[in-house]
Parts: C-alpha cells; sequence; structure tokens
C-alpha cells in the first residue's frame, strides 16, 4: 500500500512523543551516577550498577518490537506501548531520587529503563509505518529534534531549579540527593506522559496490510521470544555492517554517561586534600573502623551458620551501617595508595560520611571546613556535568536540521564519519581540560556525532527492511546499542583499576577513541542504492 506524504506537523506531533522520553533518558544520563555516589557507590563500582540499564534493553527491545508488530486494538499498533511505558516510567522516575539504599537505586534503575525502552522501541518503526521512503530522513530528523530539545531542558534542570529558582536542600533531606534533582526527576515524570499522551491523541495509526494474517498468527509468548533473538542470526547485509558501526558508537557514549560526573568533578574541579588533612580522615576511618565493625567480627562469626540467627543478633540496620564502615574504610586505603605526592582527591562517598556529624567528631575545624568546599565543588560540577549534557543535546537537536542537506552533499556514509570522529575528539578532548567552560567545545563535538548516531543509521537502515518485520528488526538491530554498553560495564572497572590507576577521565578517552573507529567502520556500510537517503528531506 502506498503512504501519503505527510504534513511538517502531522510529522511533529508523531514524534512529539520522543520529547518526554528524552526527559526521562537525559535525567538518567545526567543524574545516575551522581545518585550512586551519593548513597556509596565508588567510581569501579558505577560500571556494574549501570548494567541494569543495557541488560533491560537487551531484553525488552526485541521483544516489544516483535509484538509490537503483530498487535491490534483500539489504540493502534505501537500506541498501546508508548503509553505502558510512559506509566511505568514516571512512576520510576518519582522513586529513583528517593531511594534510602543504594540497592533500591539500582533496582528502580531496572524499571526505569525497561519502561523507557517499552515506549522508545515502537517509537523507532513507527516512521517506517506512517512515512513514505522519501520521507523517513525527515521523520527520525525530527526525531533527534525532539531527542535533543527535550535532553538540553531536562539534563539542566538541576542547574535551573538550583540557581535561578532557588531551590536548596530541605533539613529532613535524609538521602543525600539534592532537592533540586529531586525536583527535576518530579517534572520528569509530568513530561513524560504528557508529551507520549500528545502523540497518541494526536496521530493516527493505520492497521497493517497483512492485518488477518497477525491475527491468525497463533505463536505463543516463549515462541515469540525465541523468534526476536533467532532474528540476530538473520540478518541483512546492510544491517551486519552497521551493526560494527553502532557497537563502538554505543561503547564510547555509554562511557561518557558512566564517567562523566567522575571525570568532570575529579579534573576541572579541586576535589583535594593535603596530605595533614588526608591523615586525619584515615585517624578518624581508623578509629571508627576499630570501635564498630572489629567488636562485632565474634558476633558474625558466631552466627554465619545462619541467616536467621545473624538477622537476629545483628539486625538489618546495623548490618547496613557496618557494611558502610568497612566500605568507607577501603575507600580512604584506596584514596592513600592513589595519592599523587601531597595531594588525596577524594570521592563522594568518603566526603558524605566525614561530614555526617556521627562519624566526623575527631576532625579539626580547618579540615571540616575543607570537606565542606570540596563537597561544594562536587555539586557544583555535577550540576555543571548536565549542562554540558544539554549542550551536546542542543546542538544535536540544531544539527539534525541540517543533517539532510549534508547527506545529499556528501551520501550518509560520509557524514557518519564526519560527525563520528567529531565526537571522538570531543571525548578525548576533556582530558586536557581545566576550565569547565571549555568543556562547551568539547560538548559541540559530541553533539555533532549524537546527531548523526541518532537518524543516519537508521534512516539507512530502514530502507533495507521488509516492511512487515520493521519493527521486529529495528528491535534485534537495537542489541547493537545495548551489547556494547554491557561489555563496557563488564570491564572498565577492571580496566580502570588495572591499566589507569582508577582515574575514569581514561575512560572517555577510550570512549572517544572508540567512535572515531565507528567512523572509520561506516565506510564498509553497503545498502541498496535505490534507498537513497541523500535525496531525502
Amino acid at each position: 500500500m502506498e503512504k501519503r506524504k505527510l504534513s511538517f506537523w502531522e510529522i511533529w506531533n508523531m514524534s512529539f512523543g520522543f520529547l518526554g522520553i528524552q526527559f526521562g533518558f537525559a535525567l538518567q544520563n545526567a543524574n545516575v551516577s551522581r545518585i550512586f555516589e551519593t548513597l556509596g557507590a565508588n567510581a569501579d563500582e558505577l560500571p556494574i550498577l549501570w548494567l541494569a540499564a543495557p541488560v533491560t534493553g537487551l531484553i525488552v527491545q526485541p521483544i516489544i518490537g516483535y509484538f509490537s508488530d503483530r498487535t491490534w486494538n483500539r489504540l493502534g499498533r505501537r500506541r498501546p506501548y508508548f503509553l505502558a511505558g510512559a506509566i511505568l516510567a514516571s512512576l520510576s522516575l518519582i522513586i529513583m531520587p528517593n531511594a534510602p539504599m543504594l540497592w533500591v537505586a539500582a533496582g528502580t534503575l531496572w524499571m526505569l529503563d525497561a519502561s523507557i525502552n517499552i515506549s522508545m522501541e515502537p517509537f523507532r518503526a513507527f516512521v517506517g509505518d506512517l512515512l513514505p521512503e522519501e520521507q523517513r530522513t525527515r521523520g527520525f530528523a525530527m526525531q533527534s529534534f525532539f531527542i535533543g530539545t527535550g535532553a538540553v531542558v531536562a539534563s539542566m534542570l538541576p542547574y535551573i531549579f538550583k540557581n535561578w529558582i532557588g531551590i536548596t536542600d530541605s533539613p529532613d533531606n535524609t538521602t543525600g540527593v539534592p532537592d533540586a534533582v529531586k525536583w527535576s526527576f518530579y517534572l520528569g515524570a509530568v513530561a513524560f506522559i504528557g508529551a507520549v499522551l500528545w502523540t497518541i491523541f494526536r496521530t493516527k495509526e493505520y492497521p497493517p496490510h497483512d492485518l488477518e494474517a497477525l491475527r491468525a498468527d497463533k505463536k505463543g509468548m516463549f515462541s515469540g521470544i525465541a523468534e526476536s533473538f533467532k532474528g540476530i542470526l538473520a540478518m541483512p547485509k546492510t544491517m551486519k555492517q552497521l551493526a560494527w558501526v553502532q557497537f563502538f558508537s554505543w561503547f564510547a557514549l555509554f562511557s561518557l554517561w558512566i564517567y562523566a560526573t567522575t571525570s568532570v568533578t575529579s579534573t576541572v574541579y579541586d576535589m583535594t586534600v593535603t596530605g595533614r588533612q588526608f591523615a586525619e580522615l584515615e585517624a578518624q576511618a581508623t578509629a571508627i573502623y576499630t570501635n564498630n565493625v572489629k567488636q562485632k567480627v565474634a558476633v558474625y562469626n558466631a552466627v554465619s551458620f545462619s541467616g536467621k540467627l545473624e538477622s537476629f543478633f545483628v539486625p538489618d540496620a546495623e548490618r547496613s551501617r557496618l557494611k558502610k564502615i568497612e566500605g568507607i574504610n577501603g575507600a580512604v586505603a584506596q584514596i592513600k595508595s592513589k595519592a599523587k605526592g601531597d595531594t588525596y582527591l577524594l570521592s563522594k562517598s568518603v566526603i558524605d560520611f566525614f561530614r555526617d556529624k556521627n562519624y566526623g567528631g575527631l576532625l579539626t575545624a580547618q579540615t571540616k571546613a575543607r570537606l565542606t568546599y570540596v563537597n561544594n565543588q562536587y555539586e557544583t560540577g555535577a550540576d555543571w556535568v548536565g549542562v554540558c549534557f544539554a549542550i551536546y543535546n542542543g546542538v544535536a537537536a540544531i544539527f539534525a536540521i541540517f543533517l539532510p542537506f549534508f547527506v545529499r552533499k556528501i551520501g550518509a556514509k560520509s557524514t557518519h564519519l564526519v560527525c563520528l570522529v567529531a565526537g571522538g575528539l570531543g571525548l578525548i578532548s576533556i582530558f586536557f581540560i581545566r576550565n569547565d567552560w571549555y568543556l562547551v567545545f568539547s560538548m559541540i563535538g559530541v553533539g555533532v556525532a549524537w546527531s548523526s548516531i541518532l537518524s543516519i543509521p537508521y534512516a539507512i537502515l530502514s530502507g533495507s527492511l521488509p516492511e512487515e518485520k520493521m519493527g521486529y528488526y529495528m528491535g534485534v538491530f537495537n542489541f547493537f546499542v545495548v551489547i556494547p554498553q554491557i561489555v563496557s560495564a563488564g570491564i572498565f572497572g577492571f580496566i580502570l583499576n588495572a591499566v589507569f590507576n582508577g582515574e575514569s577521565i581514561y575512560a572517555l578517552i577510550v570512549g572517544g577513541c572508540m567512535m572515531i573507529i565507528a567512523g572509520l567502520l561506516t565506510l564498509r556500510v553497503s545498502y541498496n542504492q535505490k534507498i537513497n537517503i541523500s535525496q531525502s528531506t
């Protein structure tokens, strides 16, 4: 069936839901590492805690793609999944900044990322469903525009709430997560479901041409899931070639999302103490450990044969407190091993621990004042990371408008190569920057790459896929968005400690090199020349 060309506003309405989806995605990317660190996570633990995001994508995306191809009801084909994901994601956004413990925050990230994927994956197939081939680049570019716009606003929200509106922490803030971050997540929840509802009510879907065949399909859920994962073995040639481009691109992006906060706060901002001040912290940590943990060793040994007895003798709250003390003692030892001369770089978890009135009693007033200063440096830097994320997403939104022009002039592959090289150089340049405003130039490069990553591979791919399996193959293609993130999460913690002495800034250098490699691999991609996206506008 020949599809009619849609007007600008029809394409706008069908893409508007991505604005809300990106509120959730951007708040997650810019703030989850910050929340994890506030709840006690160390830099080398962040990749494992982030593992939820790619794993849920690996499981959810192909399944949702498969079943959304086979769905038709009063809401349509893709729109039921938009709605279900939006409801769950909005609830997760409310829970995340209020998580009382690290494991709760990690669990909420699983729920949040799964929900975002439920909404987001069918949006990719939505373009193939409703737009003729000659308008698909415009459709994906419109999605990139809303992705960029939503991310600009969402990434800046903590900075806006704190510096423009004046929201500061309330006295009863027990989680340690700044109130400005909490209100950002609350607003994100409203924006997410509101934008998705706009698309649901303002866009009309048409039944698939093979609707009767879909209704006659009696495959069970497990057969559908198995078929989804088998799709990776039967990918079209173009899809296989693009898979390598995606792998290296998203490996690079994941390194940015995990380590931007720790890298920027530790290299651009001053989070160090002197040797004398650190000696006080070390003595305080040793005293707390000796007076608390060592006294409990006999109890643990006596009841270790029974979880029930352990719970009886050592309540959950006490066990949690002792593990926190043990963790800080280990973190202090780690900081000491990485000292550079008389300079000691503190982690967020150590700063928060000793600023607690229960654990900082032996510190001098000068050292306490220094801890307050270093904590303010961290919070300022973490807020600025949100601004940086807003900048690169803003660049992506603006550059998306011009992408079709560059594709027409030099072709899709050359455009993608240039964009990815710009992004790789942007990531690498962060290593050399010591002034926060200079990060703007790094983010311009990242934004150019991000705009291209979100549109050109999908525009090339959509012309190489059978229409009746558009959602299915888009879901399978997203394996190569999440697999590199899983690999990154599995190895980066080890690599940082074994090769880079725990300095997270080197993760961004590795990411930059990966993005340049992805650009070079783009030159290997071949696609049906009839699918000439350089003529799409």
